[in-house]
């Protein structure tokens, strides 16, 4: 057991390698698919449990919220990433017990853009002519013998490409051990793509900056993830540029105005800041939660975080909860793929 262990993690770090020399910044994975290293600052007051196990916009940062690895110790989730050889073998070094490999995305030189589409128990099934690569007009194409993407998934991309005149061009396919699959492309430098949870549509996730996808050769417990056939040898394609507008949605109340905010804080913040102090008991986590990935998703989480957090106290929940319910939204918007 011990050896075969030993086999899958020594795997797992030649695949890292191979990425990082490629130029994907990589980090060591658990079976579980969480940065293998634990956050230095899972102790620290007011971290809510948080460890570096989380992967959200805030890199696993533990107590503090801000540390992206300044502080010079690993376990900074995604902020941990490189593609230096040295310091790849000392991440795994630190992690023996990594079973598997996550790729930072929206960093140079690919700028990587995740496109997640998922299956569900109920739609996935096994075929043998299921789909593995896919086509210029968003279609799959190919065979593997996995599981479909769930029909949703597959027939919005669809829809998309159709209602926005873009085709999606041979890239590099990722199939997942689930059945769906991640579809690789580049964005431009300069250009921030947030993660998202269905919010391009159902089915569909997307990871961009401050997330990560698994590697294909990792080994998770539900399964590996590999190359769909006709991947190997292809780098990230550019993202069709009405795809990117759909990814990066409008930069809102860049002015403070009406309801707005000092520093040019979204007005948005200020609505779901709004929406928390209307919790009545017994929906006070359920709409704190809801706040937080929202504002995660449009890319200030961060920034809105403390004063959610505010909100949630004065609605009854304790610091500890709504840091803790905050965490878990920045998990679901930002984990992996």
């Amino acid at each position: 057991m011990a050896i075969t262990a030993r086999h899958t993690t020594n795997l797992a770090l030649d695949y890292a390698l191979s990425a990082a020399e490629s130029g994907f910044p990589v980090i060591p994975l658990s079976p579980s698919k969480l940065p293998a290293l634990r956050s230095p600052h899972r102790n620290e007051p007011g971290s809510g449990g948080t460890t570096g196990d989380t992967t959200g916009s805030t890199g696993g940062t533990g107590g503090t919220g801000v540390c992206r690895g300044e502080c010079g110790l690993l376990g900074h989730g995604v902020y941990d990433a490189t593609t230096d050889p040295d310091d790849v073998r000392a991440l795994f070094a630190a992690a023996p017990w990594a079973t598997g490999y996550g790729i930072a995305c929206g960093r140079a030189p690919h700028h990587l853009i995740g496109v997640d589409l998922d299956v569900t128990p109920t739609t996935a099934r096994a075929s043998t002519s299921a789909s593995t690569s896919t086509s210029t007009d968003g279609r799959p194409g190919g065979s593997n013998g996995a599981q479909d993407p769930t029909p949703d998934s597959v027939a919005a991309l669809q829809q998309l490409a159709f209602q926005h005149l873009f085709t999606l061009p041979e890239t590099v396919v990722v199939l997942t051990p689930s059945g769906g699959r991640h579809i690789w492309l580049s964005g431009p430098a300069g250009i921030t793509v947030p993660n998202s949870a269905g919010r391009l549509a159902p089915g569909i996730d997307v990871r961009g900056a401050g997330g990560y996808l698994v590697g294909p050769g990792s080994v998770t417990a539900k399964g590996a993830y590999r190359l769909a056939p006709g991947s190997a040898g292809l780098t990230p394609a550019p993202c069709p540029r009405a795809l990117l507008r759909l990814l990066t949605p409008p930069e809102r109340g860049r002015h403070a105005g009406p309801g707005g905010h000092r520093g040019g804080r979204p007005a948005q913040g200020h609505g779901l800041v709004q929406f928390v102090l209307a919790a009545h008991a017994g929906q006070r986590n359920t709409r704190l939660f809801w706040a937080a990935c929202r504002a995660y998703e449009h890319g200030f989480g961060d920034s809105l975080a403390e004063t959610l957090v505010d909100a949630a106290v004065r609605t009854g929940l304790t610091e500890r909860e709504a840091r803790a319910t905050i965490a878990s939204a920045s998990r679901l918007t930002a984990g992996p793929a």
